[in-house]
């Protein structure tokens, strides 16, 4: 797989949906849109590592969902289903038809919801640590693996997520806890037809890989597995976008610290 080289991001802000919503871009302005959607309660700050090294071959879009991080918060909390409707708002905004994506955790029951609402936005689809559905599941285990994930994490992670977490606040954090626990991402896959890859890490409590099952007859999805906890796309930014430029380019996924997961019944 080949290593794509760090390109600087630049923060801008875009009117959406009524209100201002941070983002940051890559310096490439042509060929396919690549959009990273961040997780509950934080910004994307912690996916620039991932996203700077892809930005020099795709024009690159790493927006703060609303009420996250910088952008301004709406009225009422937004739902899965709200979320969706702003990142579509987001590509008007900054002018794009079609896009790939990335998500991590709440990100991607995010996309998940993107691509199954309208299927002619999205290019292809790289899902990170997805959370939600019954491994997650009664919400007090989906907790403690928070809780467990947190000590796996790179101690320079922690202050970066902290401070999104005070800011997004204690009632809008549980609501949106719980829409993204109840979620039952993995089974709606099988409602998308847009080529899709997930990667999980060996050490996340939130991803059960002996869900693999739940792929068999999806031709369109992908599974692989890496070393690392939830935050992949901080912590193992080099092996991830590695990952992510070969699903956009129809490479190969195999690479010494990639495994690639078998599918029972294809």
């Amino acid at each position: 797989m080949s290593r794509p080289v760090t390109a600087p991001l630049k923060a801008n802000w875009s009117i959406v949906d009524g209100l201002p919503l941070f983002h940051r871009s890559g310096p490439v302005e042509s060929g396919r849109p690549l959009v990273h959607v961040h997780g509950f309660g934080v910004s994307g700050s912690y996916l620039e590592p991932t996203a700077a090294r892809l930005a020099s071959r795709y024009p690159t879009y790493v927006p703060d969902l609303p009420g996250s991080g910088r952008s301004h918060r709406p009225a009422r909390p937004l739902d899965i289903p709200g979320l969706a409707r702003t990142v579509i708002a987001y590509l008007d905004a900054v002018g794009i038809k079609r896009a790939s994506f990335v998500g991590n955790s709440l990100g991607c029951v995010v996309l998940v919801e993107v691509a199954a609402a309208w299927p002619d936005r999205v290019d292809r689809i790289v899902l990170v640590s997805p959370a939600g559905g019954v491994n997650n599941q009664p919400l007090p285990r989906a907790l403690r693996q928070m809780v467990t994930d947190s000590v796996r994490e790179p101690p320079s992670l922690w202050p970066v997520a902290a401070a999104d977490y005070l800011r997004f606040g204690v009632t809008r954090s549980w609501r949106l806890f719980a829409d993204m626990v109840a979620y039952p991402t993995l089974d709606r896959l099988e409602l998308l037809n847009a080529p899709t890859l997930v990667i999980g890490g060996d050490r996340d409590p939130l991803v059960d890989f002996g869900r693999a099952s739940v792929f068999s007859g999806l031709p369109h999805v992908d599974v692989v597995r890496v070393h690392g906890a939830h935050a992949l796309n901080y912590s193992r930014p080099d092996v991830v976008s590695a990952l992510i430029d070969a699903h956009l380019t129809g490479s190969s996924l195999a690479g010494p610290d990639v495994d690639v997961i078998d599918v029972p019944g294809r």
